[in-house]
């Protein structure tokens, strides 16, 4: 089928040209002597109208169609003498391609997103959810972009793993075993050698232990995929399944961390300002008021830097009745990230040297042998946005922080040779893409900007 994009039609194209188009109705109106259909093909945010003449043949069925049908146009572009478009359609053949039922669940009139969600297979028709996956197709061209200019290398990290790097146990079993008569061995458990790959297998909830071996080689590194956590989280935003951005880079400390993190959101919000216009036009009219505005600010700002113990003698004299009470020791919560950063900084802002005891075993310990080498970046409305560590690359010093969390380290010990063999200082960060979306769409629900969200009690379409 021969046709233009209506992005380009609408972008480029004169008066006079003659163009063929194909899309789904938007909206149909009718008036005495003329008919209007908004068509739209999902290449860009703005409908193209086709006008229908009294005397153009078939004109009655035409108008007939409602919003979702779908419709191939040809015909010639003039100016148009209404307001809101340059340009109109005068057709000369107009084809129904797909007809649409009157029970479509998305129509002209606008819908929760709650009901969407129960017809995630048709929402993308909608405007808004037709914004969210062009901007989240622009934020992943961003993502490459930003690394590939910085020299990193892109790796895929294993989905299947039998490591947990979080250590917080809330990972997916993949299995062949029969789950009725799993073989069990003399102490009754489940005997994982008789299984597919002979021992426990989970669906990764990060790939950086696994980055970590090609960045010990090739420097800079980064992994771009699945992961996924078997948390009972029914937050606007946890999913079971998001994708995560993972660099990490060797001869590098947590300075350099925070840097590479901070020029790496602004590259994305500034990708965003220039491929996503007109989009980002409607998540700041329809969406979040004043999107635009916050995002510009978050551009422009140099980021702000605390020590946890800081940031906790801070939220001790807010004069706050916190939900979650504040002592030093505690994870910090949304409601105290928020404070921080939208409060008491009034900028993005880096906390870091967290107590060891609420971080994972691969950070490095700080001299005072209380705190370790990490940050977590807060923005404003979001809070956490990025975490990430310079690594623990002393030998020793991991193989305690192994032994002190409860990793074992016949499991990990290819993990341990990393340090064993030509050890460097380097450090990485995570990045959910799917809060980075939410963040630039002013969507507040994580469920909105994945197309078929998988949360817990629901893995429908």
């Amino acid at each position: 089928m021969v046709r233009n994009e209506i992005k380009d039609v609408l972008a480029k194209a004169k008066a006079g040209d003659a163009v063929a188009v194909a899309g789904w109705i938007k909206s149909v109106r009718e008036s005495k002597s003329v008919g209007f259909v908004h068509l739209n093909d999902g290449s860009t945010f703005d409908s193209l109208q086709v006008v229908v003449p009294e005397s153009f043949a078939g004109r009655e069925k035409i108008l007939k169609q409602i919003t979702g049908a779908a419709l191939y146009v040809k015909g010639i572009l003039v100016a148009s003498p209404g307001k809101g478009q340059a340009l109109d359609l005068e057709p000369s053949s107009i084809e129904i391609l797909g007809e649409c039922d009157a029970s479509s669940p998305v129509q002209k009139a606008g819908t929760s997103f709650e009901f969407l969600r129960g017809v995630a297979h048709m929402r993308p028709r909608t405007n808004t959810f037709g914004a969210v996956f062009r901007t989240r197709a622009e934020l992943s061209f961003a993502v490459h972009e930003f690394f590939r200019g910085r020299g990193f290398v892109m790796c895929h990290s294993p989905i299947l793993t039998t490591s947990d790097c979080e250590g917080a146990g809330a990972m997916f079993q993949v299995s062949t075993l029969d789950l009725e008569k799993p073989p069990r061995g003399a102490d009754g458990k489940i005997d994982f050698s008789q299984d597919f790959f002979g021992e426990k297998t989970s669906l990764t909830v990060s790939g950086q232990l696994e980055a970590e071996i090609l960045a010990l080689s090739l420097s800079k590194v980064y992994t771009f995929g699945p992961t996924f956590r078997a948390e009972q989280s029914t937050t606007p935003r946890h999913a079971a399944e998001f994708w995560m951005i993972e660099p990490e880079f060797a001869f590098a400390d947590l300075k350099d961390d925070r840097e590479l993190a901070e020029a790496f959101v602004k590259h994305l919000i500034e990708h965003v300002f220039k491929s996503c216009e007109r989009d980002l036009r409607f998540f700041d009219e329809r969406v979040e008021k004043g999107l635009r505005a916050k995002l510009e600010a978050v551009a422009k700002a140099e980021f702000g830097v605390i020590e946890y113990t800081k940031a906790i003698s801070v939220l001790e004299q807010a004069g706050r009745a916190w939900n979650y009470p504040v002592k030093w020791g505690m994870d910090l919560q949304t409601e105290h990230e928020r404070y921080l950063t939208e409060e008491y900084a009034k900028r993005p802002l880096f906390v870091i040297d967290y107590p060891r005891s609420l971080k994972p075993f691969y950070m490095y310990c700080n001299d005072d042998d209380k705190t370790v080498a990490c940050m977590d970046l807060l923005v404003p409305r979001v809070g956490e946005l990025i975490g990430g560590s310079q690594r623990e690359h002393r030998l020793d010093r991991l193989l305690a922080r192994m032994k002190e969390t409860g990793i074992s380290a016949e499991a990990y010990s290819w993990y341990a040779d990393l340090r064993r063999f030509g050890s460097v200082p380097h450090a990485g960060f995570g990045l959910g893409f799917e809060r980075m979306l939410m963040y630039v769409t002013g969507m507040e629900n994580i469920r909105d900007v994945s197309l078929c969200p998988r949360v817990p009690g629901f893995a429908k379409f």
